[in-house]
């Protein structure tokens, strides 16, 4: 694949991180945001401070990616947030805090990286779903019911966006080992990794293989689609 303009959210670690290490590797200029800075630094990385959920701010990121690179190829939804809570023991605080991440922010960049996007006539736009949804997870009721409306989004955009040559698709990651299930009790871990038909953590190169399937010019009559992994 040649050189591409890519934006991807949530870069300062876990996967976000990895992703942005990963596609600078492969050649292509990449963004990458975070609320906090980053340790990553190269020639074809550009790191912004920013919460995803703030509109100005995120405009402006994207003002800039046009002013620099003239548009922008592929969007990778990465930054979310999750509270692994009962129902019961959930504030509000924490509700609207992920559907400010989760919802809210994936919405914003879809929309503006679409703007860009549809000046070239091509666009590869792929948002993080979570098997939390499809296995209806206890204990992550508001976190599956965000990542629920990341699904309907992805498929509603995906029919939008499709006259502008734009394909907007999902992954959705079993358990990785990152600082977002740190602190989940290892038998909740374990109980989740039995009720997948592979059960075992999922690594980084699982998720960059199904978004380089996704992003691959080929792959131009993929759209609407939100592919598990660990089968679930």
């Amino acid at each position: 694949m040649s050189r591409r303009r890519i934006l991807i959210t949530g870069t300062r670690k876990g996967i976000g991180a990895y992703l942005a290490r990963y596609y600078v590797s492969k050649g292509h200029r990449v963004y990458g945001c975070s609320r906090q800075d980053t340790e990553f630094h190269a020639e074809n990385y550009r790191h912004f401070c920013l919460d995803v959920s703030d509109e100005g701010r995120a405009v402006q990121m994207f003002r800039t990616i046009l002013q620099e690179e003239g548009g922008l190829d592929i969007l990778i939804n990465n930054a979310g947030v999750a509270s692994m809570n009962h129902v019961l023991l959930t504030p509000c605080r924490s509700v609207r805090k992920i559907v400010d991440t989760n919802i809210i922010g994936t919405f914003i960049f879809c929309r503006e990286a679409a703007k860009l996007m549809q000046k070239g006539r091509f666009g590869r736009i792929i948002n993080f779903a979570t098997v939390a949804t499809p296995l209806k997870l206890e204990g992550e009721a508001v976190y599956a019911a965000s990542k629920a409306a990341v699904v309907s989004l992805t498929e509603i955009l995906a029919r939008e966006l499709a006259p502008f040559g734009i394909t907007v698709n999902a992954v959705g990651p079993t358990p990785v080992k990152t600082d977002l299930i740190r602190s989940v009790p290892k038998e909740k871990i374990e109980a989740l990794l039995a009720r997948q038909a592979i059960g075992r953590f999922g690594k980084m190169e699982d998720i960059s293989n199904v978004i380089d399937f996704f992003i691959k010019p080929e792959s131009d009559f993929i759209t609407g689609q939100v592919l598990y992994l660990g089968g679930v």
